[in-house]
């Protein structure tokens, strides 16, 4: 009897989405580590960033305190597991990288007026792998939303939402709209921003 009642709940429970949470729940983590990878690797990039561009331009300092402190921001905050569950956590987190891309951004506009800073060979490759971890970033993202979107239909749809109040499955915040316009394009020098004149040599 015992074992008809488990055979029995286990049809129940795979019939009503259980099974579905678990496999969701699972790509979110595993896409949200990806995230955090990716973004951490940005993250190492902006010291040398930074010394580079320094290197020739010591007197954009205010362009050059943005990004550092931008990444310090960043970095203060716990990017754990349990934050993909806060609401409130994870937009001050998409918030700090949002602030963290605009200031990258900000910098490279800068680094246009300066010849020698631009042909320099380190702060070329640095550019190029700073490019090649944004356009990372989107693609991670990207297949974050996707599996918090595929969850959040699961969590919310009949009968597969009885199931998620009864093991206290809850819709998962993601990337706004907003946020993700401003994030699904690498920080890219423009070209019709207004000039800031070299320094007199």
């Amino acid at each position: 009897m015992r074992t008809l009642w488990i055979v029995l709940l286990a049809l129940l429970l795979s019939g009503c989405g259980y099974n579905t949470f678990q496999t969701t729940d699972e790509q979110i983590k595993a896409s949200w580590a990806e995230v955090l990878n990716q973004y951490q690797r940005r993250a190492d990039l902006i010291p040398n960033l930074v010394n580079t561009v320094k290197g020739y331009a010591a007197q954009e300092q205010a362009v050059l305190l943005g990004v550092t402190e931008a990444r310090a921001k960043v970095g203060s905050i716990q990017a754990t597991p349990e934050l993909i569950n806060d609401a409130q956590a994870f937009a001050k987190f998409q918030a700090a990288q949002g602030q963290l891309t605009s200031a990258l951004s900000r910098l490279l506009v800068v680094a246009e007026n300066y010849p020698q800073l631009k042909s320099d060979a380190n702060f070329r490759d640095l550019q190029a792998q700073l490019e090649g971890t944004e356009n990372r970033i989107t693609v991670a993202r990207n297949r974050y939303i996707k599996a918090v979107q595929e969850y959040n239909i699961t969590v919310r749809s009949f009968p597969s939402n009885l199931t998620a109040m009864l093991f206290g499955y809850s819709v998962k915040p993601s990337f706004t709209v907003e946020n993700e316009k401003e994030i699904s394009h690498a920080p890219a020098v423009d070209f019709s921003a207004p000039k800031v004149p070299a320094p007199a040599k």
